[in-house]
């Protein structure tokens, strides 16, 4: 039993880093694009946590789950969006401020 939870964690972890790789291409275009728009690396940075927290949310809601713990995993979603919405202030500030300059000239 324990020797397959070990196999199942190393094959998680070599998936995890398998797409962390895959993905580090398309993070440096995304940081380009960004950066040619004059969006802050702050922003930037932000955005890549609150995805972070969508795959937190979806994992743990998942475990909860297949653990028959319902009622905890509805918490989690509730919790994963509070959290998404709060860490999007910045950026909806900044976009009306954006949609202000635009209106302005």
């Amino acid at each position: 039993m324990e020797q397959s939870l070990l196999i199942s964690l190393a094959a998680c972890a070599g998936i995890l880093v398998g797409f962390l790789y895959f993905l580090e291409p398309m993070i440096n275009d995304i940081r380009e694009i960004f950066s040619a728009a004059g969006i802050s690396e702050s922003y930037i940075s932000l955005i890549f946590k609150a995805a972070a927290v969508c795959f937190i949310t979806e994992i743990s809601c998942e475990i909860c789950r297949d653990s028959g713990e319902n009622a905890i995993a509805s918490a989690a979603e509730i919790w994963g969006r509070g959290a998404i919405t709060f860490m999007s202030m910045p950026i909806l500030k900044m976009l009306v401020e954006k949609i202000n300059e635009i209106i302005q000239i």
